[in-house]
């Protein structure tokens, strides 16, 4: 039952990537809304559930917060890693411009759309989970899962291709998103994930999530088009979560 019902989260997920895949004459808003998408999973949804998996303190900070600070610097490392590598290797031009990627490195993007096919079946995982549980609880969570894949397929989707990746891999890792919560809710056949690991997991992840969506996605969306539009449209992608977060609560 867990996996039949994770066939709708793959579903969903495709759905989100079209969506990204058909708007590309509007880029701007479309990376707007992501990082709307984004900070709200981020601050409404990820953040809450980790403080409640993970509540443990670490010398008077919770353990998900200082994971969820790790994750921040993790990426930010990652991403200044992969662009010296870059440069060494001669991605700018002699003029010291970037190239047409912006100097963003396409491993960053891959690197971030396999963090979210990974979320995608923790949620799976979470599915199988709530579903031992319970009918009932099973089918609440999944509800809720369902609800947000649409904006993972979104992001998942619009963050390879924004590092500068053909679409052939865009799509790649769309389908790879998709997929990863059936795998992940027949995976709970085998093992379950102590509650503690799956929070401390929740705010790494959130912590990465957020500098993408706060130091590339969003900068990116107003570079070139500086438009009220692109900021209603980042305010209804918080909205978008926040209420998929109390339907589901």
């Amino acid at each position: 039952m867990a996996v039949f019902v994770a066939l709708g989260a793959f579903l969903m997920t495709l759905a989100g990537g079209w969506t990204a895949l058909r708007v590309t004459d509007r880029r701007h808003l479309v990376l707007g809304l992501a990082g709307g998408l984004m900070l709200g999973v981020v601050g409404l949804d990820l953040l809450p559930e980790a403080l409640d998996a993970a509540g443990e303190e670490v010398f008077g900070v919770p353990a998900a917060l200082l994971l969820f600070v790790a994750g921040f610097l993790l990426a930010h490392l990652v991403e200044r890693l992969l662009a010296v590598r870059q440069a060494a290797h001669g991605a700018t031009t002699e003029s010291g411009e970037h190239g047409p990627n912006g100097g963003r490195t396409p491993q960053v993007g891959l690197t971030a759309a396999a963090a979210m096919v990974g979320h995608s079946a923790m949620d799976g995982v979470a599915i199988g989970a709530a579903f031992q549980v319970g009918g009932g609880m099973g089918l609440a969570v999944a509800l809720a899962v369902i609800a947000h894949d649409f904006a993972d397929g979104f992001n998942t989707y619009t963050i390879t291709s924004l590092y500068g990746n053909a679409r052939r891999k865009a799509v790649t890792m769309l389908f790879a998103d998709a997929a990863a919560p059936v795998v992940g809710a027949a995976s709970t056949l085998l093992f379950t994930i102590p509650e503690q690991a799956l929070g401390g997991y929740l705010g790494l992840f959130a912590g990465v999530l957020l500098y993408l969506a706060a130091a590339e996605i969003l900068p990116e969306a107003h570079h070139e088009h500086p438009a009220h539009s692109t900021v209603l449209c980042t305010i209804a992608g918080v909205a978008f979560i926040w209420l998929v977060v109390g339907m589901s609560g």
